[in-house]
């Protein structure tokens, strides 16, 4: 039997933000066995731990059909699942991972966990054609009209490539009528995770929705990895304000389907170059549970 735990990260309340698998022992389970555990637990995406050692942890990430290299609520709730059963107690720690090493901290109030902060990939862009506006447009259900004018329309990644897709308002956002058929073909053809909506409610705050159909994930509730490539992204572009050499910014996302959580992101800059990208978060414990393998196995 394989004990997993269910967690919601980016929320202090069960049931809310994103839910993500945690497997602490995962360091006997072949690749087909933790697709197929992924599959069973359903949630966006689960977190495989395949090693653990002092100051390190080699993970995997699955959603229910197929790896992907990175993935931040996830590692969000694996911070949480590592600290809550001994594992952690705030020492230096960094998760190893296909999109390289990730450094971890944990925030504690009154000496009980309460944030996992992690330090994203390398911030990577990449140009996306205006001549794709009006098909972007189409596939969110939305006239082309609609996209905001005076904000980044690019590809982004700290960790897993997404378009991002800036709206007019929140309004437009809430009312997407997304065509999943579409975005898995889009997404395929510009070799991206998603495409990443987001719409200004604030000077440095946004409200974003979350399209991955190419990776098995119609709609994910809230995104780490996309919140920090969209705010890493709009540093770079001196979008947000910057004090000292850091910028701060914060994502809701999850309101559309009834999930809602927060993500908090902090840049270091340096002019205009983005030299670290720290995505953070609350997490709970949603419901632990266990997983037989198949007799084939």
């Amino acid at each position: 039997m394989i004990a997993y735990s269910e967690v919601c990260a980016f929320t202090n309340t069960p049931g809310m933000g994103n839910r993500a698998g945690v497997v602490l022992d995962a360091s006997d389970l072949s690749e087909q066995e933790m697709q197929q555990l992924a599959a069973f637990v359903g949630t966006p995406e689960t977190v495989f731990a395949t090693r653990l050692t002092p100051g390190a942890v080699r993970v995997r990430y699955f959603t229910p059909t197929q790896e992907i290299e990175f993935c931040g609520h996830a590692t969000v709730a694996l911070g949480l699942v590592l600290a809550q059963n001994g594992h952690w107690t705030g020492q230096s720690l960094h998760l190893e991972t296909l999109a390289g090493r990730v450094p971890l901290r944990l925030e504690c109030q009154a000496g009980v966990p309460s944030k996992v902060w992690m330090r994203q990939p390398a911030l990577q862009t990449r140009s996306v054609p205006p001549s794709l506006r009006g098909e972007l447009a189409e596939v969110l259900g939305i006239d082309s009209r609609m996209i905001h004018r005076g904000l980044p329309l690019a590809a982004a990644s700290t960790g897993g490539w997404s378009v991002v897709v800036p709206l007019l308002d929140r309004l437009i956002l809430d009312g997407l009528e997304p065509d999943f058929s579409r975005i898995h073909s889009l997404t395929e053809a510009l070799d991206v995770v998603s495409l990443y909506a987001y719409a200004p409610v604030g000077v440095n705050r946004f409200a974003t929705r979350d399209f991955a159909p190419r990776v098995g994930i119609p709609e994910d509730p809230v995104t780490g990895s996309a919140a920090g490539a969209l705010l890493g992204l709009l540093a770079s572009q001196g979008r947000l304000p910057v004090r000292g050499e850091r910028a701060c910014g914060l994502i809701n996302q999850g309101h559309a389907m009834g999930t809602p959580g927060e993500v908090e992101v902090e840049i270091e800059i340096q002019g205009h170059d983005v030299r670290a990208v720290h995505v953070g978060g609350e997490a709970v414990l949603d419901r632990e549970g266990t997983w037989s393998r198949p007799l084939s196995s």
